[in-house]
């Protein structure tokens, strides 16, 4: 059935996408946080080591990040809504089916490899592609939206989630978020066209000799050539270097291992999942103000002050008192930070590969990102069962934020053309 030549709300109609949109990374973002809530009890149903239920939510947060650049390409070759459909089926299936998991394998392939492909194609690329497709105008405060929905659904519907499983079990908590996948897929089919054109539209904030970039069919052409060519640029590899810390230093870590990190310090699940929570309600605030301030102010110098505080904030961290003060003092603090480091990166990348080439060299960049929190979420867990304690971990990743926060001045920007002088 083919979608519908006109839609409500004129030019504004780019809106509504952007909330489907929206609504979309926010369930995949749960996805990949939930492992965060089922470490404790799947130890208890199974007796497995918190290493190796680590390892499934590494997976997971790995393959997130890897598909990125493809999915990115997929979406050019087949189409957003196809795309997202396709992925909010994987995600469902695989997660429902974990309910009969048995084998520690059983959670790596269903939690890990399965869940992980199809989260990834639900992921910052997705909006990034969107973002492109539809405005131009506002750019920075649109990304700034769709990127926070990716940390509020990370940590938004942890509290519910951890109070399923205190009073449930895990597997309330497997049908909970395969039901949540599931109810997206009709509203993606039916609100969600693929380009402004197939609706009679522009985008939002375009004028009349803005052109569609038409669509390239070749998946692995587009992901690896462009790929090769943001490669061979400096700002390719600095702009994968910041990312990759900001995964090691935010879900790989954080929302991954913050739960089980309370809980040795008596810290029940639902109140550190409090916590978390409202991390995710100060992100929506941070990453949306990021936004704007993107749109105004140098990029480079907004991500030296991200990385920075942030690394500071990881390194106070695990020498608080854990009280209930100390707690929403980071919470708030960090929270403004969580992923407020998107939309300067993407502008930063827009700048130097261009409106077309953006979203996948974007994906590259963002599987940086989730490479750099699968190691942080194994390598926490493996301290963890060795040392007994996360105070190395955080540490080393409040470290790793100072060094991003170096490197993000390194960038190199496009020089700016100069204004014309008219005759007087």
């Amino acid at each position: 059935m083919t979608i519908p030549r006109t839609r409500p709300f004129g030019q504004k109609y780019a809106f509504v996408v952007a909330g489907v949109v929206f609504l979309a990374l926010l369930a995949a973002a749960g996805v990949r946080a939930a492992p965060g809530v089922l470490i404790v009890p799947l130890e208890h149903a199974f007796g497995w080591s918190r290493d190796t239920i680590s390892m499934s939510a590494a997976a997971g947060i790995f393959l997130y990040g890897m598909v990125g650049p493809f999915a990115a390409a997929l979406m050019q070759a087949v189409g957003i809504r196809r795309t997202l459909i396709g992925a909010l089926a994987l995600m469902a299936a695989s997660i429902a089916a974990s309910a009969w998991m048995t084998r520690p394998w059983h959670l790596l392939a269903s939690w890990g490899v399965l869940s992980g492909l199809g989260s990834g194609c639900v992921a910052i690329v997705l909006g990034a592609t969107v973002v492109n497709r539809w405005f131009v105008a506002h750019r920075g405060l649109m990304m700034g939206l769709l990127t926070a929905s990716t940390a509020t659904g990370t940590l938004a519907f942890l509290p519910a989630l951890a109070a399923i499983a205190e009073h449930g079990g895990w597997r309330p908590v497997v049908w909970t978020v395969a039901g949540g996948c599931a109810l997206l897929i009709p509203l993606a089919w039916w609100l969600l066209p693929e380009h402004p054109a197939d609706v009679g539209l522009r985008p939002y904030g375009a004028t009349g000799e803005d052109a569609a970039e038409p669509p390239r069919r070749h998946l692995l052409a587009i992901a690896l050539g462009t790929l090769a060519m943001a490669a061979r640029q400096r700002t390719f590899w600095f702009l994968f270097a910041t990312f990759f810390i900001c995964g090691f230093t935010t879900n790989g870590l954080v929302g991954t291992h913050f739960i089980a990190m309370c809980g040795d310090h008596g810290i029940p699940e639902v109140r550190a999942a409090g916590v978390l929570a409202m991390m995710g309600a100060f992100d929506l605030v941070g990453t949306t103000m990021s936004g704007w301030l993107t749109d105004r102010y140098d990029p480079r110098k907004l991500l030296f002050v991200y990385y920075g505080l942030r690394g500071l904030s990881l390194i106070w961290l695990p020498y608080s008192d854990f009280s209930l003060t100390s707690l929403s003092l980071f919470g708030a603090f960090y929270g403004l930070d969580w992923i407020a480091t998107v939309p300067p990166t993407l502008r930063l990348a827009a700048e130097a590969f261009g409106d077309r080439d953006a979203p996948v060299v974007f994906g590259w960049v963002a599987a940086g990102h989730q490479v750099g929190a699968a190691s942080a979420a194994f390598l926490a867990g493996a301290l963890r069962t060795q040392g007994g304690s996360y105070l190395e971990p955080f540490v080393i990743a409040g470290a790793t934020g100072l060094i991003a926060s170096a490197l993000a001045l390194m960038i190199r920007r496009p020089a700016m053309p100069a204004p014309v002088l008219m005759p007087s």
